[in-house]
């Protein structure tokens, strides 16, 4: 009889003990039940179409209330639908692929030159055999000087470096001792030709470069920039 006491004691703590626990935890669950399950896709869908830039697993994760690794299942997943992997799914026009650091949704590679011809004959969309070339130089020489591209082409870059980076594909990292500026790529550029990193870009030789080489960059780039 003496030990009853006791055990009442601890039921009536138990309780309240969760009791008090409940309401540490309910923030997290609000967040998580923020977007109810079945629609995830569509909310992570929305996000990506108003995004005017590659979104980030990690604020995807946030926006949605996930842990990043839910948010990175549910971003691979939308990518295998639109490719047409699911069972049931058919191909999109659109496709959803890692582009620097994040995701972002673009149109299917297979309708390049559709959309190429609908973007006012690319005139203003597309860079220059000359710009081309000399982001090449500096994407695989960075950081670079304009001279060291300039030694490097064989021409004149003043005007086609100060093209690259009023379109934010190149930026500033410094100066030489003999202070000339130091040049490298941007995310922009990743963005640009649908990659995620450096390491995606297509592996020629590491000392640019002759001609031929320039000129297989370049059509590679071309192709790259399309998709």
């Amino acid at each position: 009889m003496s030990q009853a006491p006791a055990h009442t004691d601890q039921a009536s703590h138990s309780p309240r003990g969760t009791a008090q626990q409940a309401p540490q935890q309910a923030p997290q669950q609000a967040m998580v039940s923020a977007v109810a399950a079945p629609q995830l896709r569509s909310a992570a869908e929305a996000i990506l179409i108003v995004a005017d830039e590659p979104v980030t697993t990690a604020a995807m994760a946030e926006a949605l209330g996930l842990q990043d690794s839910a948010a990175d299942q549910l971003l691979e997943e939308l990518a295998a639908e639109y490719r047409g992997e699911d069972s049931g799914s058919r191909p999109r026009g659109f496709v959803l692929r890692r582009a620097a650091g994040g995701w972002r949704l673009a149109s299917a590679p297979e309708h390049a030159d559709l959309v190429e011809a609908f973007v006012i004959g690319g005139a203003t969309a597309r860079l220059s055999q000359a710009a081309l070339e000399t982001l090449a130089v500096i994407a695989y020489r960075q950081p670079v000087t304009r001279g060291r591209v300039a030694a490097i082409r064989g021409v004149n870059v003043d005007g086609v470096v100060r093209t690259l980076h009023a379109r934010g594909l190149i930026e500033e990292t410094g100066t030489e001792p003999s202070g000339a500026i130091l040049y490298r790529t941007t995310a922009e550029f990743l963005e640009y030709l649908g990659i995620d990193s450096l390491e995606d870009l297509p592996p020629l030789a590491p000392y640019l470069p002759g001609p031929e080489a320039l000129g297989d960059l370049h059509e590679e780039l071309t192709d790259r920039s399309m998709r």
